[in-house]
């Protein structure tokens, strides 16, 4: 009966020993990586979400005023072969970006 015991002990440490080996080395892959990481992006700001309902309309208003605007410029690149018609519509939509957010949004 000591002898079962103390080999399912013996087992146990064993099998212990394994899981602590790996949980070790999964600790050290995982430093290694968020070391990595902090060398690569550390320079950058975090993004900062604001919560709220009026920042998240603010943003969807944002999002769709330049979703459409990429896609007419998209339109304009496909449509049009000359660079420089490409050239002044990228400019003018940049000018007019604000214009056409006003519009598209404007509060009564």
């Amino acid at each position: 009966m000591s002898k079962e015991r103390a080999t399912r002990r013996a087992e146990r440490e064993r099998e212990n020993a394994i899981r602590a080996a790996a949980r070790a080395q999964e600790e050290e892959r995982r430093q290694r990586a968020e070391a990595r990481r902090r060398r690569l992006v550390g320079w950058l700001p975090l993004p900062r979400v604001q919560p709220g309902l009026l920042a998240a309309r603010r943003r969807r208003n944002l999002t769709i005023t330049v979703c459409l605007l990429l896609l007419l410029n998209l339109l304009v690149w496909i449509v049009s072969p000359e660079w420089e018609v490409r050239a002044v519509f990228a400019m003018v939509s940049l000018l007019a970006a604000p214009v056409l957010h006003t519009m598209l949004f404007r509060r009564r």
